[in-house]
């Protein structure tokens, strides 16, 4: 291979890992490396044509909507949606984030109001819509630092709202303090404490489900072992925006709770309508947790993860 080819290729290998991987736009990745769009465009081609991106297409088909249904009657869910695509594709979330958008806008209802916690999901999510009724939008959780400079849970409030025209609640924070006393220190913020007293009046909520496990939950991955290994012993299999549960929905008490910075367990489980956004043979134990101790009423994820839910093969 000549070395022009040889460096055209890795270029297109970053261009690639910024636009499938980070979801970054065309024309931001131009901008970011000092090309045109319409390099970045052939060399996205490259890409392809080199076998560096492979794309599975999933055909919907009746399979989906038997598993919505399904899911729904099983869980007692009012929102289900499942959509045609693995866990495994290498554009998963970005094509559940488009699912969830889709689904939000047919959710909403102008008396609403909409709550937003940080988690990759929501991210993915609020970066996919298109359109929102004028609803308040309230900011239910803190920030987990050092997780992305550009998807703060401001960042995704301040989006949401622009495109809403609705109020908007925010507070600046960490979602996770280094303990309890930092953490009680940061809720007397006025700021803080108002726009948390104001998760008392969402109605609609999206949120992530992590499982207690390495890499399936962003705040098992930003605390420190001992805390992990603490509530692992609580019996915790899984964290809504922190809200810990065990194998059978039921909320579990941690050293974690007084640590973090977001609404409370009781205010969750309070929220009319709450949407786990989330996928993963990892996650299967504790969304299913989630949705049998009704801490979430509305899912959107993938066909796989659909079927190991329903115990299917």
């Amino acid at each position: 291979m000549a070395v022009r080819e040889e460096r055209d290729l890795a270029l297109a290998v970053a261009v690639a890992r910024r636009h499938y991987e980070q979801h970054q736009a065309k024309t931001d990745i131009a901008e970011a490396l000092g090309i045109s769009r319409f390099k970045v465009a052939r060399l996205l081609d490259l890409a392809h044509e080199a076998g560096v991106v492979r794309i599975e297409i999933v055909e919907p088909d009746a399979r989906d909507g038997r598993l919505s249904e399904d899911l729904r009657a099983r869980f007692s869910l009012e929102h289900v949606l499942v959509a045609p695509i693995s866990s495994t594709a290498p554009d998963v979330r970005a094509e559940l984030g488009r699912a969830a958008a889709g689904l939000l806008g047919r959710v909403l209802r102008p008396d609403d109001v909409l709550g937003l916690p940080w988690s990759r999901a929501v991210h993915d999510m609020v970066y996919a819509l298109e359109a929102l009724p004028p609803v308040e939008i309230v900011q239910l959780s803190g920030a987990l630092v050092g997780i992305s400079e550009d998807s703060s849970s401001v960042d995704l409030v301040r989006r949401a709202g622009r495109m809403s025209g609705g109020g908007r609640r925010m507070f600046f924070a960490p979602l996770v303090m280094p303990d309890a006393a930092a953490a009680e220190a940061v809720r007397r913020d006025p700021a803080v404490s108002g726009t948390l007293a104001a998760a008392d009046q969402v109605t609609v909520a999206v949120v992530g489900v992590g499982a207690w496990a390495p890499g399936q939950s962003t705040i098992y991955d930003a605390v420190d072992e001992d805390c992990r290994q603490r509530v692992s012993e609580a019996g915790v299999v899984g964290e809504a925006v922190g809200a810990c549960f065990d194998a059978r929905g039921e909320l579990v008490r941690t050293c974690l709770s007084e640590r973090l910075i977001a609404l409370s367990p009781d205010q969750l489980r309070g929220i009319d309508r709450v949407v786990a956004v989330a996928h993963g043979e990892g996650k299967v134990e504790a969304l299913r947790a989630a949705m049998t101790g009704d801490l979430i009423n509305g899912l959107v994820t993938t066909y796989d993860t659909a079927q190991a839910l329903l115990g299917r093969a």
